[in-house]
């Protein structure tokens, strides 16, 4: 009988970091909410979320980075106690995802890919184009959105400065940091550009290119409501 291996198994091609809001009205999608109210905007939400954790590939973990720190119950009853929630840091965006990206290389992961969940383009086969572009020498890929921010972030290890004064929600977000990463030497690889969704003419063009259902869509006439 052959001994058996000792070859330790080779580590996942990346740790995926999804960040998330605690799904409460008035709290998540709020462009959205002031063009249908904040009722159906936390549906659109919940919709877009619970899609982009069904669409991650099954063979890489998954951390979901949540805020305010105090959602974890309300995280939990929504997703289940399954998932691996870490709540996020205080600060702004940068230094959320600074924090976030710099622990989960200490915990092991060997590439880091962070998204939100509200741009349902982004796919297990979008993810894995982000690690081919990491594999093949970029030290970062950016993901980007149609309104000048992005969809994925994706690092090799962990870079704090390239996430430090980044004008953040801005339609000069991408611009930035892919400036910021040229001045610190790094490759910067962009993906294909996809859109989120942030307000209704943004939903009403996932709809209609069948990436969501129709019965998002406010009903003509129907006056928006918490």
């Amino acid at each position: 009988m052959a001994a058996p291996s000792t070859t330790p198994p080779a580590a996942p091609a990346a740790t995926i970091l999804v960040f998330l809001k605690a799904p409460r009205p008035g709290t998540v999608k709020t462009r959205l909410a002031r063009e249908i109210g904040p009722g159906p905007a936390l549906h659109v939400y919940r919709t877009l979320a619970e899609g982009q954790l069904r669409r991650l590939p099954t063979d890489w973990p998954v951390e979901l980075h949540y805020t305010p720190a105090d959602a974890l119950d309300e995280m939990e009853r929504w997703l289940g106690r399954e998932p691996t929630f870490f709540p996020q840091a205080e600060g702004d965006l940068g230094a959320r995802l600074a924090l976030a990206v710099e622990r989960a290389f200490s915990r092991g992961a060997r590439r880091v890919l962070c998204i939100g969940a509200d741009c349902p383009a982004l796919d297990a086969a979008f993810l894995r184009s982000a690690v081919a572009r990491l594999a093949d020498g970029a030290d970062v890929v950016f993901g980007p959105a149609r309104d000048g921010g992005f969809t994925l972030v994706g690092l090799v290890r962990s870079i704090p400065a390239l996430f430090e004064s980044i004008p953040w929600s801005t339609n000069r977000t991408l611009e930035s940091s892919l400036s910021r990463a040229r001045n610190l030497g790094l490759r910067a690889d962009p993906l294909q550009c996809l859109d989120d969704v942030d307000t209704l003419g943004d939903l009403q063009r996932t709809v209609a290119a069948g990436l969501l259902p129709a019965a998002l869509l406010p009903v003509p006439g129907t006056p928006t409501s918490p």
